[in-house]
């Protein structure tokens, strides 16, 4: 065989390895991200036009505007996949505030009403704050106790709690996280794996590895952390290795759905967020 008969079959044989390196991913926007000038049904076509196959929807309690968002999701087939819950940060269930730990609870009501009229599979949920009020222990303890109430609406409705790592100065490493998720023995509890929330003190790669089949979704961002300034990144110019992250969710054999969770724009923003998107996802 010579060199050019050899170099030919490479370049022959080169999109098809290309195609089998695509991780079975669905690649998925935030409502958030879409132009707020928009109709919702115009937004949704927007992210279907760009190239999304899935979206991820705020809890929305006006019945009213959810029903829009169905409505959405049906003309377009861009499928609902998951409920960003929204009252977890300012009323946390590790308050020791009744009252506050009961709106926190409520917006799960909500959020779970969502999903099941969307058909989303997945409610997005921080479960704790530590602050100089709430210690860590009772943190764990206190959304520990909280979030076993929400299990038996998970699992009457099939519907996931996806919990998500954030700088909430809790879930602090992977082996905590994975413990976290362990304690409550149930499949409607997971992870929801944020790649660029964990990148400013560890590396998302290994918690991918650790957390392995507990992880149910995936929030996608680039991050950058240089001489102690923190700085959110557009995808693929931050410091996340993402050949390494693209190894460790083949390798734990994940197919699920990863959601980019960025600063919003408009068409031609969110093509290019889409075509980088695509390039992580195939391991260029």
């Amino acid at each position: 065989m010579t060199r050019r008969t050899l170099l030919a079959g490479a370049a022959l044989a080169a999109p098809f390895l290309k195609g089998q390196n695509r991780l079975p991913i669905k690649k998925a926007v935030e409502f958030n991200m879409l132009p707020k000038s928009l109709s919702v049904a115009d937004a949704f076509q927007l992210a279907k036009d760009c190239g999304f196959e899935q979206i991820e929807c705020p809890t929305t309690p006006e019945q009213s505007k959810a029903e829009e968002m169905l409505d959405a999701s049906r003309k377009t087939g861009l499928r609902i996949h998951s409920v960003m819950n929204q009252a977890h940060w300012g009323s946390p269930l590790s308050s020791p505030d009744p009252a506050v730990v009961e709106k926190s609870l409520e917006g799960m009501r909500a959020s779970f009403a969502n999903a099941k009229l969307w058909g989303a599979d997945t409610v997005l949920l921080v479960p704790a704050v530590v602050n100089a009020e709430v210690s860590y222990a009772q943190a764990w303890e206190r959304s520990e106790r909280q979030i076993r109430k929400l299990i038996p609406i998970a699992q009457e409705s099939k519907i996931v709690i996806g919990i998500e790592e954030v700088w909430n100065k809790f879930l602090l490493s992977p082996l905590e996280f994975a413990r976290y998720i362990d304690t409550f023995d149930s499949p409607y509890v997971k992870a929801y794996f944020d790649v660029g929330n964990v990148a400013i003190n560890g590396y998302p790669q290994d918690w991918i590895r650790v957390l392995g089949k507990r992880i149910v979704k995936l929030h996608i961002k680039d991050f950058k952390f240089e001489k102690n300034v923190a700085s959110w990144m557009p995808l693929k110019e931050g410091t996340i290795d993402w050949h390494a992250v693209h190894a460790s969710l083949e390798a734990i054999n994940y197919k699920g759905t990863a959601t980019v969770e960025l600063a919003g724009g408009d068409a031609d923003y969110l093509k290019e967020v889409n075509r980088r998107f695509e390039q992580i996802l195939s391991g260029e």
